[in-house]
């Protein structure tokens, strides 16, 4: 099978699995894990935060910003596209009793001026806009990203207006390999990020929530009753380190193989459109062919893809995708035949 459904399927390599096995480990929630803490550093230092907290996911990471960042009857404003408005079972409103202000930006990046514009007034009988999200790369966009020149006026105003900027950055190094940009300069433009381990960079599992120590610290008590607290975790941290240290300039090979991918499909008869390919995710729509009809011939052929609306096909490729599946996804479409 070849599994572009996403990156996260990604499993560990035997290398990252003996890895783990050798990791020291403790009771992290008396932070006595040694590997949970040494990840916690690290990333902290890569983005020239103080503090970081090791979570099972990315919603999770998310969900606990939101909370740090806002109280109830505030907002957050973000693209129509975003991860925590699409994604994340309206975990905005249940976890910390606020409302979402979802704008619509290009292929899911918003700029300074529509942010500046969306701000609520301060009257009684409107929320308070407290924080901005921005996704890197925006996944529904089709994997396009913010660069440094595009996020450090966002990043100006929200400190103006004194409204919190948090980084929803699951696949962030999917972008860095495309900018050589640096981890320390992003750091700089957001009050918090998080970081997904478990797709590109090939973790089973584990996200990295990054801020201040203060916030660090209220982060541990949502983290806890979400059910986040975990025990011997070192072995998935160990996990983590082992992709940081492996598996982040190789990401650059999934996004070309995604271009090479994204090059062929766009002259196809029936594909109609394709959102621009920049990281590793190719989305393109079909003329009358209904997505769920080409992801059943796709499987029927060994792909295995989602369908990403009526007739909106995505593929992810990651580090189990090599040339030759490339190429075999390319002939499989060549052959399709409404």
């Amino acid at each position: 099978m070849i599994n572009l459904i996403s990156d996260t399927v990604t499993k560990p390599t035997q290398e990252m699995l003996s890895y783990m096995m050798q990791a020291t480990v403790g009771d992290d929630v008396f932070r006595q894990d040694p590997s949970i803490n040494t990840l916690e550093e690290r990333m902290a230092k890569m983005f020239g935060k103080e503090a970081a907290l090791f979570c099972p996911s990315g919603t999770m990471t998310n969900q606990i910003a939101i909370q740090m960042h806002t109280k109830a009857l505030d907002e957050l404003i973000c693209d129509h596209y975003s991860h925590v408005f699409q994604y994340e079972t309206g975990g905005y409103a249940f976890n910390a009793g606020i409302a979402v202000n979802p704008l619509v930006g290009t292929y899911g990046k918003i700029t300074a001026d529509q942010i500046e514009k969306a701000i609520k007034q301060d009257y009684d009988w409107l929320p308070t806009s407290s924080l901005v999200v921005l996704e890197n790369s925006c996944n529904k966009g089709g994997g396009t990203y913010y660069t440094l020149s595009e996020i450090a006026p966002i990043s100006a105003l929200c400190k103006q207006k004194e409204i919190s900027l948090h980084l929803d950055g699951a696949r962030l190094f999917n972008v860095l390999v495309e900018t050589s940009e640096s981890t320390e300069e992003v750091g700089k433009h957001f009050d918090s990020i998080s970081i997904c381990l478990s797709k590109g960079l090939g973790a089973p599992v584990g996200s990295v929530l990054i801020g201040t120590k203060l916030d660090i610290k209220r982060a541990r008590k949502f983290r806890k009753v979400m059910g986040g607290g975990m025990r011997q975790a070192g072995y998935l941290a160990a996990a983590c380190l082992y992709a940081l240290d492996h598996n982040i300039a190789r990401l650059k090979e999934d996004n070309n193989r995604a271009k090479d991918l994204a090059n062929h499909i766009s002259k196809l008869s029936y594909v109609t459109d394709i959102k621009p390919v920049m990281t590793n995710i190719v989305i393109f729509e079909l003329d009358t062919i209904k997505a769920t009809d080409m992801v059943s011939y796709l499987a029927q052929n060994n792909i295995n893809a989602s369908a990403f609306g009526e007739y909106a096909v995505r593929f992810v490729t990651h580090m189990e995708i090599d040339d030759a599946m490339v190429e075999q996804v390319k002939n499989v479409m060549d052959n399709f035949s409404a």
